[in-house]
């Protein structure tokens, strides 16, 4: 068990997850993961877990807990994303989304939250900038960051009082191999309509969410938009 401060960073293995695993271990933070694969390389220690179940999340923190200390910083960024049209989604594709993007958080949330009051500490949720501006073909995957971002305004009411900072990052389109080469957020003809004319990067997403932990003091209910301007 360390004296340095704790972090859990959940979808930590790869993407913008393993970048805010780099960002806050930068920071002086241990880091603790919990990922569907367990991430190799970056935090300091890293469960096998899905998001999507409460029992499995509550094991995992105590995990995390009982081998680094108590939890000072939470990050949520365990995820997938798939397109289809409204019609083309069928109940349990529905019910998945739902149950990894919000149910992930709310497992989490759950499972840290007696830490972060203790401590007067932070959490972070990764929504995306669909659940802003909406996306063709993007309804049930919009619909889960959205509840993620209703949660995050809540909860941030909630504990905010008792010294807890919950606020949101809704990263847009980000080169991360979550987006197939194919993608058409990858497209040219995409791109050109942002006024950065990239994809943002995972490191630059990771700067957001890393001043959102150990900066923002002032910052509750907040989501900030990392998306080359798509959403201003």
């Amino acid at each position: 068990m360390s004296d340095r401060p704790v972090a859990l960073v959940t979808g930590g293995a790869s993407g913008i997850g393993a970048a805010v695993v780099e960002a806050l271990a930068g920071r002086g933070f241990v880091v603790g993961c919990l990922d569907l694969g367990a991430a190799v390389d970056g935090p300091d220690h890293s469960v096998a877990v899905d998001v999507s179940d409460p029992a499995a999340v509550v094991a995992a923190v105590a995990q995390i807990r009982d081998l680094l200390g108590p939890i000072g910083a939470v990050v949520t960024s365990a995820g997938y994303y798939e397109m289809a049209p409204v019609a083309d989604i069928g109940a349990d594709a529905w019910r998945r989304m739902l149950r990894v993007h919000l149910g992930g958080l709310v497992n989490v949330a759950r499972a840290t939250l007696p830490d972060l009051i203790d401590r007067r500490g932070a959490l972070v949720a990764v929504a995306s900038e669909l659940a802003v501006g909406g996306g063709d073909e993007d309804a049930h995957y919009a619909a889960a960051k959205g509840a993620i971002i209703g949660f995050v305004r809540s909860l941030s009411v909630e504990v905010a009082g008792r010294g807890v900072r919950v606020n949101c990052v809704a990263p847009g389109p980000t080169d991360t191999p979550l987006l197939a080469a194919d993608s058409p957020w990858r497209a040219d003809d995409y791109l050109s309509t942002l006024p950065l004319r990239r994809l943002a990067t995972p490191r630059e997403v990771a700067r957001c969410v890393e001043y959102l932990v150990c900066d923002a003091t002032f910052s509750v209910g907040e989501v900030v938009n990392v998306n080359s301007g798509a959403v201003i």
